[in-house]
Formats: structure tokens, C-alpha cells, sequence
């Protein structure tokens, strides 16, 4: 086993071990709520879909964000968007890679109450 390798397999062991989160894990991102990176994300996220479903949501706000460091920053936003007059609840997933000043929204789907009607 060459010694790259071999580092690697140790630092994967100590993560399962002491519990921390893999190397490319989605994690929470705290705060996401009042951040301008993030709020400003899911506005372009909202208006992309608007684009190319021909439909207007109106963005509301943040409700949760996570992240994943992939060949950029992919972020799953759940967000809350108004369409003809009522809230519904969205999730995009957003592929950034700012050195390139690239952007693009891989998928935009509503959110189902599922997960709050299981918590009830």
C-alpha cells in the first residue's frame, strides 16, 4: 500500500472513531438564516426556477442550509416560497464554484410534510 493511501485509510479510521464527518459530507451550516451568501443563493435559485419553469415563486426566506465540498461548494437549501398566494417549502441544490464565478442550480424540488407530519 503506497504511503498517500495509506494516510488516507488512518485519517478515515480516526473520523469513524472519534465521530467526525467524512472527507465530502454534507454538514449543517449554521447561521444560514442571515447570511447575505446564502439568502442571495437561494433568491438565485428561486429566480433560475421562475426561468425555467415559467412559473412565479416569490422568495420568502432561508429555513436550513447544508453544504458539501465537491469541485466547489454544492449547498441544499430549504427555502420558503410563495406561489399564488401560498407558503410552500422548496430544497435547491446549488453547485458554486466561485474561483470561476460559476454558479448553477442542479435541482429545485418542493419539500412534502412528511417530515413534519412523522416529528408530530
Amino acid at each position: 500500500m503506497g504511503f498517500g493511501v495509506g494516510c488516507f485509510v488512518l485519517y478515515s479510521l480516526a473520523n469513524s472513531v472519534y465521530g467526525m464527518e467524512p472527507v465530502g459530507g454534507i454538514r449543517d451550516v449554521d447561521g444560514s438564516k442571515n447570511s447575505l451568501e446564502i439568502v442571495n443563493l437561494a433568491r438565485f435559485a428561486v429566480d433560475e426556477h421562475n426561468k425555467k419553469q415559467n412559473s412565479l415563486l416569490e422568495f420568502n426566506g432561508v429555513l436550513k442550509t447544508r453544504q458539501q465540498v465537491v469541485a466547489g461548494t454544492m449547498y441544499y437549501i430549504t427555502l420558503e416560497a410563495t406561489d399564488g398566494g401560498k407558503k410552500n417549502k422548496y430544497e435547491a441544490k446549488i453547485w458554486v464554484k466561485p474561483w470561476m464565478n460559476f454558479k448553477e442550480l442542479q435541482e429545485f424540488k418542493p419539500v412534502g410534510d412528511e417530515t413534519a407530519n412523522a416529528s408530530s
